[in-house]
């Protein structure tokens, strides 16, 4: 009914224009959401129905589009990195990162509720830690909760409270490589996938600082009543067994950092040494988990490289119609230069980050806005920095923040989303202050290229 009733309205979309692209790639993708169709059929139905009731273009060049935007072989470390986020939940590797830090660390005012979330000393370098093995948000949340959440209850942390250190926490580690949007970025973008890791690094420890000032003035009525520094003996123990697993971030960034191997060839690395690490040292895997693990990372990756090749044959269809050089023309036209179109970007991409998941929202928007940003004179490193912290924003900020943020985290904690939203702000404050330093001091994306 829906596609005749389109078939007869040809004719009046012929007078339309360009206003097409509002009516079927805007409020038609929004109709869809809110039907609660899967996000890669909605960007897919919004590109198929777009070329059909309003252009001559031949509707198979949609296959070409999807295609070309799964075909990246940079895309080849996705499902890789994926299983090794499994492997690292089997074998416990993760939690023996948390253990030491909470060892370390737990004792120190505020932080176990750091561990938790970005502003507890403990939380944040848990998530940054363990955020450079898994590359996958949700695996590092489920990781991190469960071994800091009962600890933090007991020293009167309040469970919203909790919920948001988590969200923003996850956030903030968005950029430690390996991170799979800043993989996905790259792939769309263009940009060096060493040069976003080499920055990626140091951007997050500008997020984990203003983080780290907030979760120190908010734990400052922390209960500290029985606790004790951890001796000399529990701290050494800690540190052995998680040595093998504290390894492998770093082995990743300086492999890829330092061009030994592609982001691809150090995926295959570090789940090889993740598997012989966990069978060795870890207790290993079971065939039957390591079967369901497969399962997992099959299911996953197949909805990822979907959801990118539906965005950019919507991407593409954008541009077909002119889209991006009128939105090239606006936004050069704008007093200010380079900062007005930063604000633009955290305006967009944040926005998106409320709408859509972040890896849509990339390959959607990357192609258009990243040469605009190069005319501009901006460096793409330093813009990929200011995007991916922006939408990571739009992804934990209620009431619509959707995806691997808010309301995932309030599923792992187990709080409604009501009671953790008014605790948030103020940790979505602290990360606007950091995206506002990223965005105006180029220095600290560029600083270690």
């Amino acid at each position: 009914m829906a596609g005749g009733a389109l078939f007869a309205l040809e004719p009046v979309f012929a007078y339309f224009g360009n206003w097409n692209i509002v009516i079927f790639l805007v409020f038609g993708v929004g109709l869809l959401l809110a039907m609660g169709v899967p996000i890669a059929f909605c960007f897919g139905l919004g590109a198929l129905s777009f070329l059909t009731f309003t252009t001559s273009m031949p509707t198979f060049v949609i296959i070409g589009r999807m295609d070309e935007g799964m075909s990246s072989i940079i895309l080849l470390s996705v499902p890789i990195f994926v299983l090794l986020g499994c492997v690292l939940d089997a074998t416990g590797m993760g939690k023996a990162i948390v253990e030491v830090l909470a060892s370390l660390l737990g004792h120190v005012k505020a932080g176990m509720s750091y561990v938790l979330c970005p502003m507890s000393y403990v939380l944040l370098g848990s998530m940054f830690l363990v955020s450079g093995i898994s590359g996958s948000k949700v695996s590092d949340m489920a990781t991190v909760a469960p071994a800091l959440f009962p600890e933090m209850k007991r020293r009167g942390h309040k469970p919203p409270e909790m919920i948001a250190l988590l969200a923003t926490g996850a956030a903030m580690a968005e950029t430690v490589p390996p991170s799979i949007v800043l993989i996905v970025l790259g792939s769309t973008a263009g940009v060096s996938i060493a040069g976003l890791f080499t920055s990626g690094f140091a951007i997050a420890m500008v997020l984990l600082l203003v983080l780290a000032v907030l979760a120190r003035w908010k734990s400052r009525h922390e209960s500290m009543e029985g606790v004790r520094r951890a001796s000399v003996k529990t701290v050494w123990k800690a540190v052995v067994i998680a040595a093998p697993a504290l390894l492998l971030p770093f082995l990743i960034r300086s492999a890829v950092g330092g061009g030994v191997a592609t982001a691809t060839e150090v995926s295959t690395i570090a789940v090889l040494y993740a598997l012989i690490i966990g069978a060795t040292l870890y207790g290993g895997i079971s065939l039957k988990k390591l079967y369901g693990m497969l399962v997992e990372t099959a299911a996953l990756s197949g909805a990822i490289l979907i959801i990118l090749g539906c965005a950019s044959a919507m991407a593409w269809a954008l541009t077909q119609m002119g889209f991006a050089f009128k939105l090239t023309q606006a936004v050069t036209g704008l007093p200010g230069g380079w900062l007005t179109f930063m604000g633009v970007t955290v305006l967009i991409f944040m926005v998106l980050g409320c709408v859509l998941e972040g890896l849509p929202a990339i390959v959607l928007m990357a192609p258009i806005m990243f040469p605009i940003a190069k005319t501009l004179g901006i460096n793409d490193v330093h813009y990929s920095m200011v995007v991916v912290t922006a939408m990571n924003i739009g992804l934990i900020a209620p009431p619509i923040g959707i995806g691997i943020g808010f309301y995932i985290a309030c599923k792992i904690g187990g709080v409604a989303p009501d009671e953790a939203m008014k605790a948030i702000w103020p940790y979505i404050g602290a990360l606007l202050i950091g995206l506002f330093l990223i965005a105006v001091f180029p220095i600290l994306s560029a600083a270690f290229l």
